[in-house]
């Protein structure tokens, strides 16, 4: 069998992905577009899909008889209706995030799924995809004892001028949100948020670094750096201290080059290429599952738990308090 899929978005990571189902993984195909800009749906068409049909919106498309599952890469105000939508007819839905631009949006969604009975939504939170993320995973469950304390950072190079303050919640940390809840299978309780002397190169709409410090219900303390204009490349660090011993994400693999009296290691710049395999495995998992009528990996309850844990966080950057992260009972289908 293989699977229809309706692509709402054809921005950088709908054409992406529509390059990945179309020519990195099997069992799949693009048979559905739509964006609100047709020129851009139609070229996505031209080069990738070419017997793709495009619907004038995403409704119509994820009603369509053409489509078995969606993916939605539109901008994030859209993503609540069309999951919502795929929700309501029965197919499967993989949505980039956010889930919903709101809280009570991504709540939303999680009643609607909850309703429906069975999983549908895979968040599109591909971290837990990454080699890297996988073995720590597997060092912090048999090999560290149980976790204490985690160190992270998150850098990138520079921002553009309309990243302001709080993006580096909702666009840079949301990621580690994710990916350390997962990792620690663990719920936050509590986040603040502090800000170290303020780069040169940052802009007057954005205090940078940040800190954010985090506190789960089993109690480990995480401080994850934010620095969005460290200048040397994109990093991603992570090292967890348990009980036993401590693990460390590793860096990419690299060529180590010793040349002119130094010895090197190149650094990533661009966050595209240091998750591009993550992308491929995570789309391979949402049309495994979207082949039985079902969802896998993030779910909506992560997109939801991410949501809520980003609003503390937002607020703790404008009140320097210690916020408290609050959330409801989990419904059974997340168990």
């Amino acid at each position: 069998m293989t699977l229809r899929i309706g692509v709402i978005g054809t921005g950088m990571i709908g054409r992406d992905h529509t390059r990945r189902i179309q020519n990195v993984i099997a069992g799949a195909e693009v048979t559905a577009l739509s964006d609100v800009n047709r020129d851009s749906a139609r070229a996505v068409q031209a080069d990738l899909a070419p017997t793709a049909e495009i619907f004038d919106d995403g409704r119509a498309l994820i009603a369509s008889d053409l489509v078995d599952a969606i993916l939605v890469c539109s901008w994030g105000g859209t993503h609540e209706e069309y999951v919502l939508a795929g929700i309501e007819a029965g197919k499967p839905v993989f949505c980039e995030k956010p889930l919903a631009t709101t809280a009570e949006g991504a709540r939303r969604i999680v009643e609607a799924e909850a309703k429906h009975g069975a999983r549908l939504v895979q968040v599109g939170f591909m971290r837990r995809y990454d080699a890297g993320y996988r073995m720590l995973k597997r060092a912090i469950e048999e090999e560290t004892g149980a976790p204490l304390m985690v160190h992270a950072a998150h850098r990138n190079p520079a921002v553009p001028e309309q990243y302001v303050t709080p993006m580096a919640i909702h666009d840079t940390l949301i990621h580690e949100i994710d990916v350390l809840r997962w990792l620690l299978d663990d719920d936050y309780v509590s986040a603040q948020v502090v800000f170290p002397r303020r780069s040169p190169h940052a802009h007057a709409a954005l205090a940078d670094p940040q800190i954010v410090l985090l506190e789960t219900a089993k109690g480990v303390r995480i401080d994850v750096e934010v620095f969005v204009n460290c200048r040397y490349g994109y990093d991603i660090q992570c090292e967890v201290v348990g009980e036993e011993g401590l693990a460390r994400l590793p860096d990419p693999m690299s060529v180590a080059v010793r040349r002119d009296a130094q010895a090197r290691n190149p650094v990533l710049t661009d966050w595209k290429d240091r998750f591009v395999e993550s992308y491929d495995i995570e789309l391979a998992d949402f049309v495994a599952a979207a082949k039985c009528g079902t969802a896998s990996g993030p779910s909506a309850w992560d997109g939801y738990v991410a949501a809520v844990t980003s609003d503390a966080c937002v607020k703790a950057q404008e009140t320097g308090a210690v916020e408290p992260i609050e959330l409801p009972t989990r419904p059974a289908l997340y168990d």
